[in-house]
Formats: C-alpha cells, sequence, structure tokens
C-alpha cells in the first residue's frame, strides 16, 4: 500500500482532481449508469490529461492498488469502478477534433457519443457507434461498437484508425495498423484489457439527415413479425438498419394514448441511404400493417439521443446476451413466451443485426471474433425500484437460459456482466489464445483486470 506521503506525493503531480471517501461529492463521483452497481473506491482520479492517466497507473502499479479505468461509467457490470482500489475517471478529457477535409475525428477516451456526434454532424459526418448518447465511446469502441450504422459502415472498431494508449508500465505509444500492430489488433473488440486508451481517431461518413424511428406491432403477432423480420432485414439494403425490440409503450408522446403501457414487438430503423428512396424501401414494412409506423427524417445526433428519456443513468440493470447465426422457429416461440412475460415497463429484448459491411471483416482480421453471426442480442432486465431487481434479474437470466441453446455459444462482451472465465473466453472464441499472448506483452501483471478479463497467457 502507500504512505500518506506517497499519497501527497502523487497528488502534487496531478492537474486533475483527486477524490476520497470523506469528500462530499464522493458518492456521485463513484456512481455509474447502472445503479444496480454501488461500489466504493478508496481513490477516484478524474485525470485532466494523458500526464495524469501515466502517473495514476504507475501509482496504482507501484502500490498495488486495484485498478479501474471510466469512460463514460455506461458498462453494465459497472466495470468502470472497484471497491477499495482506484478509479481512473476520463470524463473531464472530452476534447473533439474533427478534420472535415481527412474525414476524420480525434476523440478523447472520457467522451460520450454525444459529444463526438454534435461535433461531427456540424461537417455533415457521423462515427458509426450505438444507440443511446449517454454511452462512453472508450467502452463502447474497445467492445466492438454496434450501432445504427452497423450495416452500412461496420462496427465502430472497423472505423478505428488509431489510438492512443497508457500502457501497464506507464509508457504512452500511438497505435493503428502500422505501429504496434498487434495492440492495434487487440483493440479492436479485446475490451479494456490492455491499458487506458487516452483518445481514438475514427474515419467519418458522410451521415447527416436519416429516415428513421420505430415501428410497433401488437405483441400477439410477435412470431409472425419475427418471421417476417428475420427474412426482410438480412436482404435489405446495407443502408438500411433496423433492430428488433420488444417493449412496453412508455406512456409518453410521440406515443399514442391509446398504445400507452402496451407490450408490443417494434423495430428501430435507421434508413441512411438516398432520402428519395425510403417510400420504397419502407413499402414492405408498412405491407405488415403495424399498428404504429414512427418513421421520419430527423438528423443523426437526434435519432441517437431518441433513448436517452426512457433510459437515464440512475436505473436498476441486469444484463445477459448471446449471438445468434439465425432466428429458427423454435426460437421464435420461445422469444414470445418471454415477451409476454416483460417484468417491468423498461425491461426489453433488443435483436441487432450485424450483417452487411460488419460481415466484409473477417472473424480473425481483429479481436471481434462474432464476425459469422447475424445478431446480438440483449436481454435487459431494468427498472428504477430497487425492490425489482430480483424479478428482472430472473427474467433476465431464465430468458438467456432458455434462448441459448440456439445461440452460437458467445456473447457481445459489452452486454455482459461479471460471468466468469469461461464465459469470456467463447467471446473471443479462436481469437482469445492470441489475445492471451498480447495481454502477456502489454500487461503480465494484469494491472488492467476490472474488465472482461483475459488472462495472460
Amino acid at each position: 500500500m502507500f504512505s500518506e506521503d506517497d499519497l501527497a506525493g502523487w497528488r502534487a503531480n496531478l492537474l486533475g482532481e483527486v477524490i476520497e471517501p470523506v469528500d462530499a461529492r464522493y458518492d456521485d463521483a463513484r456512481r455509474v449508469y447502472n445503479a444496480m452497481i454501488s461500489k466504493r473506491p478508496g481513490l477516484i482520479a478524474r485525470c485532466a490529461d494523458v500526464a495524469d492517466v501515466i502517473a495514476c497507473v504507475n501509482f496504482a502499479r507501484e502500490h498495488g492498488l486495484l485498478l479501474a479505468v471510466r469512460g463514460g461509467g455506461h458498462n453494465g457490470g459497472g466495470l468502470g469502478v472497484c471497491d477499495d482500489g482506484l478509479v481512473i475517471d476520463l470524463s473531464a478529457m472530452r476534447g473533439v477534433h474533427v478534420d472535415p477535409a481527412a474525414r476524420t475525428v480525434r476523440v478523447e477516451g472520457g467522451c460520450r457519443l454525444r459529444d463526438v456526434d454534435h461535433a461531427t454532424h456540424a461537417f455533415g459526418l457521423a462515427v458509426p457507434a450505438g444507440i443511446i448518447s449517454t454511452t462512453g465511446v472508450g467502452g463502447l469502441t474497445l467492445g466492438g461498437g454496434i450501432g445504427h450504422l452497423t450495416r452500412r459502415c461496420g462496427l465502430s472498431i472497423d472505423n478505428l484508425l488509431a489510438a492512443d494508449v497508457v500502457l501497464a508500465d506507464g509508457s504512452f505509444v500511438t497505435t493503428n495498423e502500422h505501429t504496434h500492430r498487434d495492440l492495434f489488433w487487440a483493440l479492436r473488440g479485446g475490451g479494456g484489457n490492455f491499458g487506458v486508451v487516452t483518445s481514438f481517431e475514427f474515419g467519418l461518413h458522410p451521415v447527416s439527415t436519416v429516415i428513421a424511428g420505430p415501428t410497433l406491432w401488437p405483441l400477439e403477432r410477435a412470431t409472425e413479425i419475427m418471421q417476417w423480420y428475420r427474412e426482410f432485414i438480412v436482404n435489405a439494403p446495407d443502408e438500411l438498419n433496423g433492430f428488433f425490440a420488444f417493449m412496453t409503450v412508455p406512456p409518453v408522446a410521440p406515443f399514442p394514448e391509446p398504445l400507452h403501457l402496451r407490450k408490443m414487438c417494434a423495430v428501430v430503423w435507421c434508413w441512411s441511404g438516398d432520402p428519395g428512396q425510403a417510400e420504397t424501401v419502407f413499402a414492405p414494412v408498412q405491407a405488415t400493417r403495424p399498428a404504429l409506423h414512427g418513421v421520419h427524417a430527423l438528423t443523426f445526433p437526434m435519432l441517437q439521443r431518441a433513448f436517452d428519456g426512457l433510459y437515464p443513468p440512475g436505473l436498476q440493470w441486469y444484463w445477459r446476451a448471446d449471438f445468434f447465426n439465425e432466428l429458427s422457429d423454435e426460437a421464435i416461440a420461445l422469444h414470445a413466451q418471454y415477451a409476454a412475460r416483460l417484468p417491468t415497463m423498461h425491461s426489453t429484448m433488443h435483436l441487432y443485426p450485424i450483417d452487411g459491411a460488419a460481415h466484409r471483416v473477417g472473424r480473425n482480421e481483429t479481436a471481434f471474433s462474432y464476425r459469422d453471426a447475424r445478431w446480438a442480442a440483449v436481454f435487459a432486465g431494468v427498472d428504477p425500484d430497487p425492490a425489482n431487481v430480483e424479478c428482472i434479474s430472473t427474467w433476465a437470466r431464465e430468458y438467456q437460459t432458455a434462448l441459448h441453446p440456439y445461440s452460437s455459444g458467445g456473447a457481445y462482451v459489452n452486454f455482459m456482466m461479471e460471468e466468469g472465465v469461461d464465459r469470456v473466453k467463447a467471446c473471443f472464441r479462436d481469437n482469445y489464445a492470441s489475445l492471451a499472448t498480447i495481454k502477456r506483452r502489454f500487461d503480465p501483471d494484469n494491472l488492467f483486470r476490472v474488465n472482461q478479463n483475459i488472462q495472460p497467457a
């Protein structure tokens, strides 16, 4: 451990602030997106720059402290915080620099999607990343990065050009396809196992206004609509993304009052192609006679913010996940059964398509292994009331357990709780051995282990 002199010397060399349990702002500083997580770190360092991050990594290593790295704090398992140790909080590092001529953006490690969307939209450009604007760019990207533009533009990691990283020994490197190539390979899907990423450089795409929104059908039609969806989306143009969901309609505008609090199946669409073709693209959707077709033109940042109000920070979350290559009739029958048992208004199941451009990258070209899967599913029990933790957790666990035999075997790491080493290995399949070797090179003592951990070989 460390002495008071050690602590004082470390603090004196930081530009950012250090928050301890005795500080009035401690409870706010340790709070993460998932209110089910309540951990009490010994120290929280709100880093102002890369020099602060280096000092924090060195301090944790030299004094044997458990170390967690927090970007947006959005991780379902609460892996941006730990008990007793040191949290490197990047939330003050939120600079974004857009190069519109090169169509690139440099994003600091504490940024959230809304920060990036705000900066890039001014130039009619976008990064493919996520569906909720409060999500941290760092955690989302390091796990792969599924979102509204996946079918057209690939995963976030498919658009990552470079990253600045503070390694476990305190050294600083820039990694890309030409420099530290093994590290760059591992960062693209391997999570926070290899260092603290202080900035990301992404390639941008010309996306400004999209035709987007939800289509809803009565839950009684779940089997029919899922069977229709499984055929429609895989044959749709790459510019059309649509994730399937089971939901309880929130009692707020713009949903019409007769639908309020009804359990329904839905697809949330994003057409980023030629607006003039949207009517033709959505004609087969309209032909299914939905209860609501709420698709219209809006800016891409507006779409990214659409769920922020429904899922604010501070709800109780329990997530389970799986990848699926297909949706068999047997699996669809189970989906319909568990959809009918949605335990709370916020609880949901999403099926995110990961074909199109994401399939044009090989399973061994990045650490993200499931390039052959068509959907990433998340079974999310969610509610504001801590009294409902047991019921939402049980529903999510039982739902995922029932569907798991129809899955590809692993899960998207960003949708996992703390589920053990075998489950982590299943997420990376034959890429795990290479990741373990790279981990041994860059973090042999496993300093970065508050994550979906890859053990050093």
